[in-house]
């Protein structure tokens, strides 16, 4: 067993139950995002989200302790993703990055955006010509530091 077959038993049972992360982060007490993350096995939770995972998907105690192990992140099976929703992030990246890497310079100088330091909200906009999806992406700015 490791963490990967943890994670598919947690989406199966997700399936299989109808469960949606919502609620799930609502009984863990942390975002939607965060404990999503977490489920799908980047992010480390502590004993007792761990227990309150393992109950809603009916892990063992032995799966519940795979969920609090550090994890290897990154999750992408390949250098360019195939998956339509997930290359579109690739494709903004691809097309906006140097923007966005430009813009954040000029305001904040010559630095990073924490992606430890970091928090994201995905909601729902009613929209008459389509919903929309809204991503807020919030980091901690690092100035890189001279020595």
């Amino acid at each position: 067993m490791n963490r990967n077959d943890v994670t598919e038993k947690i989406i199966t049972n997700k399936v299989l139950n109808e469960i949606k992360w919502c609620d799930v982060a609502q009984k863990v007490g942390l975002s939607k995002e965060w404990v999503t993350a977490a489920c799908l096995g980047q992010m480390t939770l502590n004993a007792e989200q761990a227990k309150i995972i393992g109950d809603i998907f009916e892990l063992t105690t032995e799966e519940q302790k795979w969920l609090q192990v550090v994890p290897y992140k990154g999750s992408l099976p390949s250098p360019v993703p195939t998956d339509p929703l997930i290359y579109r992030w690739y494709e903004i990246v691809s097309v906006y990055g140097t923007t966005i890497k430009e813009l954040i310079h000029e305001e904040f100088g010559d630095g990073i955006m924490s992606a430890i330091d970091f928090s994201m909200d995905i909601v729902r906009e009613s929209d008459p010509k389509g919903d929309r999806v809204n991503v807020v992406l919030s980091g901690k700015f690092l100035p890189y530091k001279q020595y």
